[in-house]
């Protein structure tokens, strides 16, 4: 029967639209900033967040996965991102806290598309990316400067905090978590996909 998906392509942006094999004027490219502007949106900045570590990383050359047990591949291991921000696109009166997912998963194989009967945390390392400017009129999610990246081994994780969903900015920051910066990223995510504690992180 083959694959029970249908295989996808990286797009340039210069794809058109069409009617009858006719084009309509219409782009690809017209498509993505017409849904794809408003990267503050939280579902939209997630997946820009998963994007500028995959460019970090170097394998951002292909498409997003959404049928993976994790977002991103890097020498062998898995990685998962996840994001946050102290500016939201809807009325704030204060900054947002900051909390992290860390919610353990069932995993689904891409290739049976069934779910694993044990639930856990499915990446090797976790990259908490904090959108951290505190000013609207400011903000802009494509300055690399305005963000901060922690990175973090499961295992460290599952130490910690075995049964918790979510992870606190002033937990990780108590425990020895430093911020990476965008040039930073792959050498950071290279140390703990290589050695288990070589950032040197406190263990019980």
């Amino acid at each position: 029967m083959g694959t029970s998906f249908t295989q996808q392509t990286r797009k340039t942006g210069r794809e058109s639209f069409v009617v009858n094999g006719n084009t309509v004027g219409v782009s690809v490219a017209d498509y993505w900033a017409w849904a794809f502007s408003d990267m503050v949106n939280n579902t939209e900045r997630g997946k820009l967040a998963e994007f500028i570590v995959a460019s970090a990383l170097g394998v951002a050359d292909g498409i997003r996965s959404t049928r993976e047990k994790y977002d991103l591949s890097f020498m062998g291991r898995g990685v998962e991102i996840k994001s946050a921000a102290y500016v939201q696109a809807w009325h704030q009166t204060k900054p947002s806290p900051i909390v992290f997912s860390i919610r353990p998963t069932r995993g689904l194989a891409a290739t049976t598309g069934q779910y694993d009967t044990v639930q856990k945390r499915q990446a090797d390392v976790y990259v908490f990316c904090l959108l951290a400017n505190t000013d609207h009129a400011t903000l802009n999610p494509l300055d690399l400067g305005q963000w901060e990246f922690y990175i973090v081994p499961t295992a460290w994780l599952n130490e910690w905090l075995p049964t918790q969903k979510s992870v606190s900015l002033q937990f990780l920051r108590q425990n020895g978590i430093t911020p990476a910066t965008y040039t930073e990223i792959r050498s950071r995510v290279a140390d703990v996909c290589g050695v288990a504690n070589s950032m040197g992180l406190r263990v019980r």
